[in-house]
């Protein structure tokens, strides 16, 4: 008999990649479970290859009982099934948690194993054995065994077939590698199980090749150990959203086509390597690396994460939502999504922005109301101050010319001196009536500042709402009725300008739900609750709608149609923030 046949240079070739394969694997660690499991595989490939080789060579060189080779390499044949098994087990649910049932697989082997090993003493495996599987006789529990063994191999194909169609629609390219390669030993084995054809002892190791060389195809071009279906990740390619997905070590094993893009990487450069070394490559030295691990690891526990971001070498910003992965409360991974909010932000700084200007031209508008006011209240106390002086110019002339007059008394120069202290005093008034006029419109016109902050007490607030709103309310014929339940020198700290504003806009807001009706009136009452302030404007007008009521505080309503823009009512929301 030949020894260096066709058979035995393909049975060592199994062999070689089988090593190969062994420590290709044994370089990527930390290992995952899928190649742990992966790795048990070749380790029983590698023991029955071996075996069929030694006993080759064995019994051409030495003329050894080939049967004797049987107990070493059944330890492989027998837990091959097993390790298929847990392969595909691991490939469907990405990781999963050893349980005390999964011992039930192993039974059959150990037993099948045990046979071997006592086969002499009961003949229950091999009645006779031989090279040529079509020679041998076979015992009544190899039947068990050959049952068990292509029923648990059928078992992980289905359940693969069954995963592949949930999850793409249609096989994926390593799907469709993994169950070809898995098919080819078993149909040969039984094509020759059932004298179909005429096979030897080398057809399951060298079937076993095949089955590495279409592994080494799913491995090597479609990265078969960060497996995922072809259909599913075109859909996660077009969506606008980036991601990665990490392992328990951080490791980036998957990935979509946005984030490529959106962060001008290449797939290459990123695959398979830490999170953490590739921030540090990267020009965002603003990540924190450390607080990155806390977070990770925090995700790890069953935490989310999120926040918002820019990323100076895209220029862009982002919505982040770090979430663990779980398959059957397993933890297999993170997920990063990154959301890009870019055009948001720039959104709603122009809305902001279109805001500001839009309270700023409502404030002017207001102020503008306020200025028939202000000829109205400045022009009485003129014309006083104009009456006042010609009164005191009358009596100078008097005193001028009773000087030297014996006719006029003592008394008549007190009576002149009385009546010019009267008109001076009147002019007193007058004037410091006109200094707060000018002084409530100077804080409304000229301080635009929000920040402004000042100490003023309840009486001069009320004060300056009066003299501003006088005109407007003189020109409706309603009346405004100040209750003050408190303490009217109680001082408040703020911005008082804004305060008034929101006064007066609310006291406007009174006045036009009366729709020109006149001789009404309006209640402001100044209270105190608890260590509150409470500015109360009541009006008895129209009133507003329960729709109107709802969306109160919430967005710009008006009712006042192009005459109204909604925007008083911001003024309570964002200016309205004295304290005492």
């Amino acid at each position: 008999m030949n020894l260096i046949t066709v058979p035995f240079i393909l049975l060592t070739l199994s062999i070689l990649l089988t090593i190969f394969f062994l420590v290709y694997l044994l370089k990527k660690r930390p290992l995952t479970q899928i190649q742990i499991s992966l790795f048990y595989v070749f380790i029983c490939l590698l023991i029955l290859s071996s075996g069929v080789l030694i006993q080759s060579v064995c019994y051409y060189f030495f003329n050894v009982d080939p049967i004797y080779f049987e107990n070493f390499i059944y330890i492989g044949t027998c837990f091959l099934p097993v390790a298929i098994f847990f392969t595909v087990l691991i490939f469907i649910y990405t990781k999963i948690t050893f349980k005390k049932h999964y011992l039930l697989v192993l039974i059959i082997p150990i037993i099948s194993v045990l046979m071997v090993w006592t086969n002499n003493l009961h003949h229950l495996f091999y009645k006779q054995y031989s090279f040529n599987l079509s020679q041998m006789e076979f015992g009544s529990y190899f039947y068990v065994y050959t049952i068990y063994t292509y029923g648990l191999l059928f078992i992980s194909i289905i359940m693969l077939i069954n995963h592949t169609i949930k999850t793409s629609g249609f096989f994926s390219k390593q799907s469709i590698l993994f169950i070809i390669g898995t098919l080819v030993p078993i149909i040969s084995n039984l094509l020759g199980f059932v004298g179909i054809i005429d096979i030897s002892v080398y057809v399951t190791p060298i079937t076993f090749t095949i089955s590495i060389i279409i592994y080494t195809l799913a491995i090597l071009k479609f990265d078969f150990l960060t497996i995922s279906p072809i259909a599913l990740q075109r859909i996660v390619d077009c969506i606008s959203d980036s991601y990665i997905v990490l392992n328990e070590n951080n490791i980036i094993i998957d990935f979509n086509e946005t984030f490529l893009n959106t962060f001008h990487l290449k797939s290459t450069s990123i695959r398979n390597i830490s999170i953490i070394d590739l921030i540090q490559e990267s020009s965002e030295a603003s990540i924190n690396i450390d607080n990155l691990i806390i977070i990770l690891n925090k995700v790890k526990s069953s935490e989310s994460f999120h926040c918002e971001k820019k990323f100076d070498s895209v220029n862009k910003y982002f919505n982040i939502e770090i979430n663990d992965i779980k398959s059957k409360n397993n933890f297999i991974g993170i997920l990063i999504l990154f959301k890009d909010i870019t055009q948001h932000i720039e959104d709603m700084n122009t809305i902001k922005a279109n805001q500001d200007m839009l309270m700023e031209k409502e404030r002017l508008a207001s102020l503008g109301q306020l200025i028939g006011g202000i000829a109205h209240n400045l022009k009485t106390p003129i014309m006083s101050i104009s009456g006042a002086s010609e009164g005191l110019t009358d009596l100078v002339k008097e005193y001028d010319s009773s000087i030297g007059d014996s006719d006029v008394t003592d008394a008549d120069h007190h009576e002149i001196a009385n009546d010019m202290n009267e008109w001076i005093e009147k002019i007193k008034t007058h004037t410091a009536y006109m200094s707060d006029v000018i002084t409530a419109v100077k804080g409304q016109a000229v301080t635009l500042s929000d920040e402004e902050q000042s100490t003023f007490s309840l009486e001069e607030l009320v004060k300056r709402v009066n003299i501003l709103m006088k005109h407007e309310l003189k020109n409706a014929l309603i009346d405004l009725n100040v209750s003050m339940n408190t303490n009217a020198s109680i001082e408040l700290h703020g911005n008082v300008n804004s305060l008034v504003q929101v006064i007066n806009n609310m006291v406007s807001n009174a006045i036009q739900s009366y729709n020109g009706e006149t001789n009404k009136s309006i209640d402001m009452i100044v209270s105190k609750e608890n260590n509150n302030i409470v500015i109360s404007i009541k009006d008895y007008g129209c009133g507003m709608t329960k729709e109107v009521k709802d969306k109160l505080f919430k967005e710009m309503i008006t009712t006042k149609g192009k005459n109204g823009t909604g925007l008083r009512i911001i003024y309570v929301l964002f200016y309205y923030s004295c304290s005492f």
